[in-house]
């Protein structure tokens, strides 16, 4: 085997890609870690998300209460990003359970928002405005 096709071997065995990670990718391979009991799945990919975004709440509450000094700040910001990571995996999860892909979510979500901004509406409360 030629070095490069040894290569490329090892960078996809440890899904490190040249490429921009994109939502269907992530959650392709995100899907390949799962292990959860399929018959409760939507309870427990839902009580999962609510707890790593405790988590990331946690880790805010705690910078407030706390403080830093920078470096300590940039500590905390990447513990952040880690629970966030754990959040985003949840998310991928629950969307490939409903059916729906993470991408199709993202862009359905945008365009909600940007229909509320154009119509004024987003402040406020309601699903529907």
């Amino acid at each position: 085997m030629k070095i490069e096709e040894e290569a490329r071997k090892f960078m996809q065995d440890r899904l490190i890609t040249t490429e921009v990670m994109t939502a269907d990718f992530y959650e392709s391979q995100a899907g390949q870690t799962a292990i959860f009991p399929k018959e409760k799945a939507l309870e427990y990919l839902a009580l999962g998300m609510t707890s790593e975004a405790g988590e990331v709440a946690g880790k805010v509450k705690k910078l407030i209460r706390d403080g830093e000094d920078v470096e300590g700040f940039e500590m905390k910001k990447i513990a952040i990003s880690h629970e966030i990571g754990d959040v985003l995996w949840y998310c991928a999860m629950m969307a490939k359970e409903v059916g729906v892909s993470l991408s199709d979510i993202m862009q359905d979500n945008l365009n909600k928002l940007h229909g509320r901004k154009e119509r004024g509406t987003l402040q406020g409360s309601g699903d529907d405005r």
